[in-house]
């Protein structure tokens, strides 16, 4: 199954194990880049970018460049893909934390009819009746839980 990884750029780490767990499952995965560029062309370490990012300010006009660019290519990884997978680790004192761009590619896979795995519980957040909408099948950290499209659309039947 094509698998797309999702979630917040502070699991980076996190996702890099990920896909290789489940390339030896025998899934084909796409995550967010490991390198953006900066503001004078210059490829730096995503979570390099994503520390900029937290103090920029609305003038920083590249960093948001830069972002709206990797929310358009994730999408298009999201259409690519069967199924997404949100990496919902522990982030800021939210135990399962899904951010707002996860939250978008959630949104994106339910529209294109993709089912959405989250590797953790569903959070307690001012948007968990959003995600509670989108029926995400919580996998419990046991990624053998993935299951293949057909499986999935006769277990909704």
């Amino acid at each position: 199954m094509k698998i797309t990884i999702c979630g917040s750029i502070a699991f980076y780490d996190e996702m890099l194990k990920t896909e290789k767990e489940l390339q030896l499952l025998g899934h084909e995965v796409k995550l967010p880049p490991n390198e953006i560029e900066d503001d004078n062309g210059e490829a730096i370490p995503v979570q390099e970018y994503y520390a900029r990012r937290q103090s920029a300010t609305r003038n920083d006009t590249w960093i948001w460049d830069r972002k709206e660019q990797a929310i358009v290519r994730h999408f298009d990884k999201v259409a690519w893909a069967d199924a997404i997978l949100v990496l919902n680790h522990d982030k800021k004192g939210v135990p399962g934390y899904i951010g707002g761009n996860t939250l978008m590619e959630m949104g994106l896979a339910l529209y294109l009819k993709k089912p959405t795995y989250l590797l953790n519980e569903i959070p307690q957040m001012s948007h968990t009746e959003e995600i509670l909408g989108m029926k995400p099948i919580v996998i419990n950290g046991v990624l053998e839980n993935i299951k293949k499209i057909d499986d999935i659309r006769n277990d909704r039947s």
